[in-house]
């Protein structure tokens, strides 16, 4: 009985283990099929990620593809590629219309072939500018054409590779008679720029002798209508005098001559003779000292260098410019005599009459109009002009020494006057600024070299 009994459990517990056994296999097996499935989904998701990327990639070429044949096929220049043996390897449109041959059949002929025997540049001249890795700049080649022989000009490079080995060049040629036509068209418009230039600075040399011209003429005019009014006055008291002498000349009697005297009021005439004549001596001496004034800044002295009394220049400038055009300006003058700066006087004064007229020019239509000039010696000589005109509009204020520029109406200012000062001063070692005054109008500031006594 124990042994039956030891038996059927055995048999049983083994019928057990198979089942489990079985179970056990058939999990494994669905176990190792879904990590089979798992892996081919990753995979082909990567396989499509890798599609999408790669159909990308590939429509990113063909547009940059068509890109550059579009860019090859506009250029009017003629493109052409090729090895170091010289074949060529890629031409453009305007490379096949000028030889006349498709590009097939320019992709089997060689550079040296397309090349006139007496062409300026040679392949083995290119060749040399490859060998020394240099660019090839504005190099001649005459090509053999189906119109004959055809001159450019040639510009290029060496062609590398990934690694950085010269495999070729690349040259970009322009017709030589395309290139002269622009040097000339540019060349004349220079000359025409030159020419307008020169008219403009004209004009603006004009229109400063015309201010200087009307300023002289201004201050010549008190002086000289005093000497034509004591020169009528003296051409009466002459008359008067010839009248008397000639009376005596007929040996009247003394009461007669007594009588003629007091009408012809000659004691008076006696009196008042030498102030005349002083008066008259006195608006010569005035026109003499116009006249030197106006030769010693007109002088012509570019390299000479001398003190200068700042003063005398700045009280001109006034009188021959703000007093002769607009005589309701109030000037205001606080420049010390005897201050004195280094440098050719001629030139500051045309840079101080330029100062003054761009001041009245800024206060016209303005109330109160009112120039104020300071000036203060030490190391340097330094002139500040404010006017009470508007000022200077920021957007501008980096402009106004520039060449040509102003903010006048047309056929009112060059746009050079305070160019040319700018550059007067600079010459003379100083500078030119310009600002806004706090309380209104623009300040000119100038700065010069002082004159060192001794």
């Amino acid at each position: 009985m124990p042994g039956s009994s030891s038996r059927g459990w055995t048999e049983a517990d083994a019928a057990s283990d198979i089942r489990h056994a079985s179970s056990s296999a058939v999990a494994q097996t669905d176990e190792a099929w879904i990590a089979v499935i798992q892996k081919m989904d990753e995979t082909y998701a990567r396989l499509v990620t890798q599609q999408v990327a790669l159909e990308e990639k590939n429509a990113a070429l063909e547009e940059a593809q068509t890109f550059i044949a579009g860019l090859m096929a506009s250029m009017t220049d003629i493109l052409i590629a090729c090895d170091l043996s010289g074949r060529i390897e890629q031409v453009n449109l305007a490379a096949e219309r000028i030889f006349g041959r498709p590009t097939g059949e320019l992709a089997r002929a060689r550079l040296e072939d397309l090349l006139t025997p007496d062409s300026p540049t040679h392949f083995g001249h290119l060749i040399a500018a490859v060998e020394q890795r240099a660019r090839i700049g504005d190099r001649e080649l005459l090509f053999r054409t189906g119109d004959g022989p055809f001159l450019v000009s040639a510009n290029g490079a060496v062609r590398f590779d990934a690694r950085g080995r010269a495999v070729g060049l690349v040259l970009v040629c322009r017709p030589i008679g395309e290139l002269r036509k622009a040097y000339s068209d540019l060349e004349a418009a220079h000359e025409r720029l030159k020419q307008a230039q020169q008219q403009l600075v004209h004009s603006e040399k004009m229109a400063s002798l015309g201010r200087l011209v009307a300023g002289v003429a201004h201050e010549l005019n008190n002086p000289i209508s005093f000497v034509y009014g004591n020169a009528h006055t003296l051409r009466r008291y002459s008359q008067r005098l010839t009248a008397y002498v000639e009376a005596a000349g007929r040996r009247l009697d003394a009461p007669a001559l007594a009588r003629l005297r007091q009408e012809l009021k000659l004691d008076a005439t006696l009196a008042n003779m030498e102030g005349t004549l002083d008066g008259m001596l006195e608006g010569a001496e005035r026109v003499r000292d116009i006249v030197a004034d106006l030769r010693r800044f007109s002088a012509d002295r570019r390299e000479v260098r001398e003190p200068f009394d700042v003063a005398i220049l700045v009280r001109t400038a006034l009188d021959w410019v703000a007093k002769a055009q607009a005589q309701d300006i109030e000037t205001r003058l606080d420049v010390p005599e005897g201050l004195m700066a280094i440098g050719h006087p001629g030139h500051i004064h045309q840079v101080l009459m330029n100062l003054v007229q761009n001041a009245v020019d800024a206060m016209d239509g303005q109330s109160p109009r009112r120039i104020e000039i300071t000036g203060r010696g030490g190391d340097e000589v330094v002139l500040t002009l404010r006017d009470t005109g508007p000022g200077i509009a920021p957007e501008i204020a980096s402009r106004i020494f520039d060449p040509f520029f102003t903010t006048k109406p047309v056929g009112k200012g060059t746009g050079l006057g305070l160019s040319i000062s700018y550059r007067i001063v600079e010459e003379h070692g100083g500078r030119l600024e310009a600002a806004n005054h706090p309380e209104g109008g623009a300040v000119m500031t100038l700065r010069l070299p002082a004159a060192r006594e001794g």
